[in-house]
């Protein structure tokens, strides 16, 4: 448990870096990252420490509450709160890697049907199982799920 991960390294050193420039929106998301991270960390029947992958879905869950929390605000006609998220959101995207352009996502959607040799909306599951791995952390599901059930289903 002493080989920490580099992406948690990065918010450690960053968290540093933005209360010395006093970058308030900053250290606010890197603390409540930080401390999404450790949560998960304690998780479960033992403490242990996460991959970088582990990460980067801690990262990604956070950075989707922020997305939802943005719209509902903004449907509440509480447009500062909503920029605020909308603000944080920005911050944990520069840590998670680049979301896949829609052709990108339907080149990967189509080469896992090929490989799974899927066909009808009902082979969805085994089309899945072959893409989440591919797009982890890339594409949010909700996201692949559409894309997989409007290509089977077409």
């Amino acid at each position: 448990m002493d080989r920490m991960s580099a992406l948690k390294d990065k918010l450690k050193a960053d968290l540093s870096v933005s209360m010395k420039a006093r970058d308030e929106v900053r250290v606010r998301t890197i603390r409540m990252a930080l401390a999404a991270i450790n949560v998960e960390e304690v998780a479960g029947k033992e403490a242990r420490e996460l991959s970088d992958d582990e990460v980067v879905k801690v990262l990604t869950r956070e950075a989707k509450k922020r997305r939802e929390a943005s719209e509902a605000f903004a449907g509440a006609g509480r447009v500062e709160q909503a920029q605020a998220e909308l603000d944080e959101q920005a911050v944990l995207d520069a840590y998670l890697p680049a979301q896949l352009s829609d052709e990108e996502l339907a080149r990967l959607v189509d080469e896992a049907i090929a490989e799974s040799g899927a066909e009808g909306p009902r082979a969805m599951g085994q089309v899945m199982k072959v893409l989440n791995p591919k797009v982890a952390g890339r594409a949010e599901g909700g996201r692949v799920a559409q894309a997989v059930r409007a290509r089977l289903s077409a």
